[in-house]
């Protein structure tokens, strides 16, 4: 028997703080305690909801092993105090498992198997590096000139992108002082403070003289990212590190990152019977498929496809947060789609905040939500968009109300 879609409302959206890695701030800060953080301060933004009327918690998570294994989904929600019949579910699209965690959750309210719905992601780039602890590529993608793009490092996709669609360095470089700019106006103004959940980090140190390890907690509630002496002339003085005359350097790249990000999606019933107010309405989401060498272009197949899906245009979404993997890739997307400048990271993006992976979607999420609440746009439409590793892009559409 067939079902009549519902609709699915996020009612809690939150965050960490982001810490660089894999030296920064929240480089002792295991990702499972992180999530476990992000999932009570979202159940703290909607008091009275009877966490026993969660269904699920889906997790996005790109290298889901180690500290940050175990079906990492699962042990946060234990690790958060949420009773034993709350599942949970760890899932990996790279970059875009955060919000495609999003997508999973108001799905199932859509479809009406569930009505109280969490999303998230966590990622400790300190404590798992990137492509994880054992790196294992099946030797197919050597033997085969088709498939070798595969094996391409982030980086060398970039300056294929930035080669490819005529992304200069000095465009590259002043993409990025912007991001750090913008990034550094939202701290200062006190835009992030609504959706970040301060945490408490321990901090140990060997005192050599006495023989002890001293103990210390700081309270983090502050991007670590963000550098006030970002200039093109000290971007211009960095080295090309993923090929010798190309024109990607780390410091027009996002930042190796450490963090976690919650959602809480509902159903109308659960909207009316604890009389909550929405931060949004969910309206769709896309993944699309681009050749692997050039994977950072991901973003210019699927921002149309869910605008497709959606009924919606460009001209539509007030605001939209597109994933700075690379400046060269994000440059290229806005470029090609025509994309405006202004309503593009406001508030800067992963080349001055940083990119915890898997957590980001969840993350860049809460940052869409409140930053349109903040800003007076009810009935407006927002994106969160990125590319991912091997060759796709995401992109999903929220209504804020």
């Amino acid at each position: 028997m067939s079902k009549q879609i519902q609709e699915a409302y996020v009612v809690a959206a939150t965050r960490t703080p982001v810490g660089k890695a894999p030296r920064g701030m929240l480089r002792h800060v295991r990702p499972d305690d992180m999530l476990a953080h992000v999932l009570k301060g979202a159940l703290a933004q909607v008091p009275g909801l009877d966490p026993a009327r969660i269904e699920d918690v889906i997790v996005g998570c790109a290298m889901p092993e180690a500290e940050q294994g175990m079906n990492v989904a699962r042990i946060g929600a234990l690790l958060a105090g949420l009773p034993h019949t709350v599942g949970g579910v760890t899932i990996n699209r790279f970059c875009s498992s955060g919000i495609n965690a999003v997508a999973m959750a108001a799905d199932r309210i859509r479809l009406g198997e569930a009505d109280v719905m969490i999303a998230a992601g966590t990622e400790s780039m300190s404590m798992v590096p990137m492509m994880g602890n054992k790196v294992a590529l099946n030797p197919e993608i050597f033997a085969r000139d088709e498939n070798l793009g595969i094996a391409y490092g982030m980086g060398l996709t970039a300056e294929k992108v930035a080669t490819q669609w005529q992304i200069s360095r000095e465009d590259q470089d002043a993409f990025a002082v912007e991001s750090h700019r913008r990034a550094l106006a939202a701290i200062e103004s006190g835009a992030f403070a609504d959706e970040i959940s301060p945490l408490v980090a321990t901090y140990r140190t060997p005192d050599l003289a006495s023989g002890e390890v001293r103990l210390s907690e700081k309270t983090l509630a502050t991007d670590e990212g963000p550098r006030p002496d970002t200039s093109m002339e000290g971007l211009a003085r960095l080295k090309t590190v993923f090929a010798a005359k190309g024109s990607v350097t780390a410091g027009n790249s996002s930042q190796m990152s450490d963090g976690a990000g919650a959602v809480i999606l509902v159903s109308e019933k659960i909207l009316k019977e604890y009389n909550l107010t929405p931060l949004a309405r969910y309206v769709t989401f896309a993944v699309k498929g681009v050749p692997p060498e050039i994977m950072g272009i991901g973003p210019k197949e699927a921002i149309p496809a869910a605008l497709k899906l959606a009924g919606l245009s460009l001209a539509d979404l007030g605001w939209i947060e597109l994933n700075e993997a690379f400046a060269a890739q994000a440059l290229a997307v806005c470029r090609d789609l025509g994309l405006d400048p202004a309503r593009v990271n406001p508030n800067g993006g992963a080349i001055a905040l940083g990119h915890p992976l898997g957590a980001t979607g969840a993350i860049r999420t809460a940052t869409l939500l409140h930053g349109m609440r903040r800003k007076g746009m009810a009935g407006q439409y927002g994106m969160v968009t990125m590319c991912i590793g091997t060759g796709m892009g995401a992109a999903g559409i929220l209504q804020a109300l």
